[in-house]
């Protein structure tokens, strides 16, 4: 992940269990409350979750694309070995 990430988005610094804790408990605190909009508000439920499901999206692109570069940099023979095949894969391809 790049510096900038981590100024940008401070809660990707704490650790996973802590992030998870936070969500559930969001997640909980406002479940056993009735919704005021009632059928209406489905279109505006929508939107949420999709909201919801964007940012989780993103959230775990970001670590996936940490873990990534981190597997680089601790196994640099093996990431050399893929920069390279990709780099074959790159000059066969035909347009």
């Amino acid at each position: 992940m790049a510096d900038g990430e981590l100024r940008r988005n401070p809660a990707s610094r704490a650790p996973r269990k802590e992030r998870d804790a936070e969500s559930a408990a969001t997640a909980t605190s406002t479940a056993g409350v009735p919704d005021p909009a009632g059928a209406t508000g489905g279109a505006e439920d929508a939107q949420e979750s999709d909201a919801a499901r964007r940012r989780r999206r993103a959230q775990f692109l970001r670590e996936l694309h940490e873990a990534k570069q981190l597997r680089d940099r601790v196994q640099p023979r093996r990431a050399r070995a893929a920069r390279m095949r990709q780099q074959m894969r790159m000059r066969t391809f035909r347009w």
